[in-house]
């Protein structure tokens, strides 16, 4: 499978950190030329020099339409066009219902919906000219199947990313572009650890595998999508959590 993404260009939104560095890990460790995508050049150039294999940094911002534009044209002109999408920046500041201002809704929803939107767009005109055309959103198991206090907003940026995938994939169909989303549990990531250890210990007991997921976990999930072998596969999900959504309490894993 990883031999059908060797060569081909991938851009990585949000690549920076997180669940973007370890998809744009799994796409160079495969062979890809895999731009890393942040709102920080700094912290593009210094993820791309941990992976290696070539990958390079490119300042981006989702939620800037011109900055996407521009983004878009320089991977395009420095590595020949591109063939993948990946679809992951996205936020996640906790507020409570009650106390959410109109400020932090639109902030998430303007990088995680929006942001989605707009980075397809701006990568449009160079995906139609790949054969092997790939959009991969990180989307999350919160808002399209489960819900947790304090995620209101970004549950809803969630959900809308796959109301926005099962539309805009059959638009993409005529170039033969497919578009898919991942839907990740509890990763280890900087914004987990910054929930605490009580919080981790917590999640991974109530996943019947008995651990967190890593960020290479959500990786090859997005390869898969990627890959020639899935050139069959459009408007689907998968969802990578370890079994977290299948019991129904947590006696049922004992």
């Amino acid at each position: 499978m990883s031999a059908s993404l060797k060569g081909r260009v991938v851009v990585v939104t949000g690549g920076s950190k997180g669940i973007g560095r370890g998809i744009a890990k799994v796409f160079a460790e495969a062979g890809a030329i895999v731009a890393i995508m942040a709102r920080h050049a700094d912290d593009a150039d210094a993820a791309a020099r941990t992976i290696g294999y070539g990958a390079y940094g490119i300042f981006g911002d989702v939620t800037v339409h011109q900055s996407l534009i521009a983004a878009f044209a320089e991977v395009a002109e420095r590595s020949g066009g591109i063939d993948v999408l990946c679809a992951n920046a996205g936020i996640f500041p906790q507020a409570r219902l009650e106390d959410m201002t109109e400020t932090q809704w639109d902030t998430v929803s303007n990088t995680n919906l929006k942001g989605t939107f707009m980075s397809v767009q701006a990568a449009l005109p160079y995906l139609k000219q790949s054969d092997q055309g790939r959009v991969v959103l990180t989307s999350s198991i919160t808002g399209p199947v489960t819900g947790y206090p304090g995620w209101a907003h970004y549950a809803a940026t969630k959900a809308g990313q796959l109301g926005f995938m099962r539309t805009a994939c059959i638009e993409l169909a005529k170039y033969g572009i497919t578009m898919n989303a991942v839907l990740p549990g509890n990763i280890i990531t900087e914004g987990l650890a910054g929930m605490g250890e009580d919080y981790q210990r917590t999640m991974a007991a109530s996943v019947p595998l008995k651990r967190l997921g890593t960020v290479e976990d959500i990786g090859y999930a997005a390869l898969y999508f990627a890959s020639k072998e899935a050139a069959y596969v459009t408007g689907q999900t998968i969802i990578v959590d370890g079994g977290q959504i299948l019991p129904e309490t947590l006696e049922a894993l004992d």
